[in-house]
């Protein structure tokens, strides 16, 4: 199959890498590393489908809205089959839902996506009439569930949630909880992928003694609130919520009650008065809180560039000169951590490398932001990095070295996205 993909154009390429990764309704990040369904992954990969295949691009959504709780979680994996190849497995988690899922979130980019193939989809009425309540249920769970004091910033209880998992805006916070675990930890990705590339030892034993934590409160919301030794405001997370909220509302005015609309605009707010006080004068960019410490972070990540794709432009101009100081640093953008960090790693997961999923998100929000050169500079960087080294999971910002998993369904969908020959009015 790799040869066949090889042979071909990179839209091709990146099409076919989202049919080689199908597996009958919902697709895979990538081969074994990553055999189940994943939530902020789908989403992302729904936009792609519905470049060239619409219908396609609904069941995405469709099968990921399988595994939603009935509180409204939707959860980080549904575990549609069996596999070996990944851990920890349904067996650990034991969230007694059908199919199997995870018992945590990831950042909630489905409604954007939802709000994109609707606007792909002209007929695509009776598909947004059953997903459109389900997207109320996740809002509303994010902020019952995740922010039960109302101060509009939602917590994040363990790494995996954030989607950035060993990214060094954790390691104060994760310095807190324990190595030691009651499950028996298997990895499996440093089978598939150089260990270099992957989260250490020690953070996989703090990941799993979290999972351990919460599972003994039978995934039960508060408790789990109440007894994490990581509670995190991590700005990636709450800059992305902001946008779906703002996509959401969005799809309420048609397709929801006044009623919703306004408690959705209520929330949209709180968020933006909140988000404020997340700003880093001195680093030039937005940081996460670490909750329980009730303190800013000390490094800066490209999760802090996502107020933009939020729709906050109160420092477009700061963070544009933030973005050309890293430039100095590194030739490829946007690295995961501020280059200049002692933190940094360059091929080590969430701690250095360049996400073509995250550089879209920063694109768009300097696009739409009034920075609309810096957008170019990203998009651009992003292009040659996947034309010139392959649908690679991430990628090395000082040498653009393609890194972890190939023929990644992501890095795809965002290929066919900043293809603008490509995209409908509503996907951008």
């Amino acid at each position: 199959m790799t040869d066949i993909i090889e042979n071909k154009s990179i839209i091709e390429r990146a099409q076919a890498t989202l049919r080689h990764n199908d597996r009958g309704g919902y697709t895979v990040p990538t081969d074994r590393l990553y055999p189940f369904q994943w939530n902020w992954d789908s989403a992302f990969v729904a936009m792609g489908w519905a470049t060239f295949d619409v219908p396609r691009a609904w069941d995405e959504i469709r099968l990921l809205l399988r595994g939603q709780w009935p509180d409204g979680l939707i959860p980080q994996i549904v575990f549609h089959v069996p596999s070996d190849d990944y851990f920890p497995g349904p067996d650990v988690w034991q969230t007694n839902h059908t199919p199997p899922t995870s018992g945590i979130p990831q950042p909630p980019v489905l409604a954007t996506a939802v709000r994109a193939v609707l606007a792909a989809s002209p007929g695509g009425a009776a598909e947004i009439a059953e997903i459109y309540p389900r997207l109320v249920a996740n809002h509303r769970w994010w902020h019952t569930a995740r922010d039960p004091e109302g101060t509009g910033l939602v917590a994040t209880l363990h790494p995996w949630e954030s989607g950035m998992d060993n990214s060094p805006a954790w390691d104060t916070a994760m310095a807190r909880v324990p190595i030691t675990t009651t499950t028996t930890i298997r990895r499996r990705d440093t089978s598939h992928i150089d260990p270099a590339m992957r989260p250490k030892a020690d953070d996989y034993q703090r990941f799993i003694h979290l999972v351990d934590l919460f599972r003994g409160t039978a995934w039960n919301p508060a408790a789990m609130y109440a007894a994490s030794p990581f509670r995190m405001a991590d700005i990636g997370t709450n800059a992305i919520l902001l946008r779906a909220e703002q996509d959401l509302l969005a799809l309420s005015t048609s397709h929801g009650t006044r009623a919703e609309a306004a408690e959705i605009a209520e929330r949209i707010q709180c968020m933006k008065t909140a988000q404020a006080e997340l700003w880093d004068p001195k680093r030039g960019i937005y940081v996460s809180r670490d909750l329980i410490a009730n303190a800013n972070v000390d490094v800066a990540t490209s999760a802090g560039f996502l107020p933009l794709y939020a729709g906050i432009d109160t420092h477009a101009a700061d963070l544009a000169a933030t973005l050309d100081r890293w430039h100095s640093r590194v030739p490829w953008l946007v690295p995961s951590t501020d280059p200049t960090d002692r933190r940094f790693e360059p091929m080590r997961y969430w701690r250095g490398p360049v996400w073509a999923v995250v550089n879209w998100m920063i694109a768009e929000g300097f696009s739409k932001m009034g920075q609309p050169g810096k957008a170019t500079t990203i998009i651009e960087a992003t292009r040659t990095l996947i034309d010139q080294t392959g649908l690679s999971e991430y990628f090395d910002p000082t040498t653009g070295a393609g890194l972890g998993g190939e023929t990644f369904s992501w890095t795809a969908a965002i290929r066919l996205l900043i293809e603008p020959q490509l995209l409908s009015p509503g996907i951008r």
